[in-house]
């Protein structure tokens, strides 16, 4: 049983944190963040809003564009590192929210991977025949764990969601190879204990991020049968540009192929490939029956790539 996207959806939070308003309260500029992150702003959420409001919002639109009904849903997967409550699951707020029917609801926690992660779990339960419709929710807010007087950390991170309905379908469309990785000797190189703020070793994570997503890549380009020239498009993982053009140098993927939008809202975790698949789309850089490539890398260590034929 194959799956397909049918709606999608992305939201941010209203208010803008640029680099000139970091300058005032950190040891920095917006010449030194940009020109080594390709960051310019980020969206904040407010105190009040949650990791399931802001997919709240992300989801009712994937869902209205899918033309489906929340309690159409049968499973909720929510893909973040800032959840509301250890538990419940940030899944189960969010079914709540949307009104679902008593969906199966759980989080995943991979970190920026967890999105790519989710879609992999979606495929397999409506391959199994146990869903129609899965719902699969990057959120973060990710400005509540910053340690905002670390320039290393408090530079990158900001606060989104996007959100995809995959459903059943009988095309050829859909998900066509998944390769999904991890490696716990490197927890070091990223991470966060609970009640504290993010820990991160740059040099290293750099490096391992541009190794291990361009091998995924690589592979699930072969699962697939495909070549990147059989790719419209490739959609990474937005965590810094420079890890995003030594991807694009190292797999020979010419620029026009890859699509960044970190400038606008710097590395939202799990939730930068649902909304970088969202303005791609609205900007027309692929459309259906394109084929695209998402790969991702994040804390744990966990990555992987996916291609899918939309």
């Amino acid at each position: 049983m194959a799956c397909e996207i049918t709606g999608i959806g992305m939201y941010v939070p209203p208010r803008i944190l640029t680099n000139h308003d970091l300058e005032k309260f950190l040891d920095t500029s917006d010449e030194w963040i940009t020109t080594r992150t390709g960051i310019k702003e980020r969206r904040i959420a407010e105190e009040w809003e949650k990791a399931s409001d802001l997919g709240y919002e992300a989801s009712k639109e994937a869902i209205e564009k899918a033309g489906i009904s929340p309690k159409d849903i049968d499973v909720v997967i929510v893909a973040t590192s800032t959840p509301d409550m250890i538990f419940p699951s940030t899944a189960c707020f969010l079914s709540d929210k949307l009104k679902c029917n008593k969906p199966m609801a759980f989080d995943i926690s991979a970190a920026c991977s967890g999105f790519i992660y989710g879609l992999t779990l979606a495929k397999t339960f409506i391959a199994s025949g146990q869903a129609n419709n899965v719902l699969v929710v990057g959120t973060e807010v990710f400005s509540k764990i910053v340690d905002w007087n670390d320039r290393t950390t408090a530079v990158l991170f900001g606060d989104g969601a996007g959100a995809v309905v995959i459903s059943r379908t009988n095309t050829d469309k859909g998900i066509l190879s998944a390769v999904m990785r991890s490696d716990g000797s490197h927890w070091g190189s990223l991470y966060c204990p609970v009640g504290e703020k993010i820990k991160m070793r740059g040099r290293e994570t750099f490096k391992l991020a541009i190794k291990n997503m361009a091998e995924a890549s690589v592979k699930a380009l072969e699962e697939a049968n495909l070549t990147l020239d059989d790719i419209k498009l490739v959609i990474p993982h937005q965590a810094n540009i420079r890890i995003i053009n030594a991807l694009a140098e190292k797999l020979n993927i010419p620029e026009e192929k890859v699509f960044a939008n970190i400038h606008r809202y710097g590395n939202t975790s799990a939730a930068t490939i649902p909304i970088a698949m969202y303005e791609a789309l609205q900007e027309g850089r692929f459309g259906r029956g394109d084929n695209i490539l998402l790969t991702a890398f994040g804390g744990g260590l966990t990555w992987g790539s996916v291609v899918i034929k939309v």
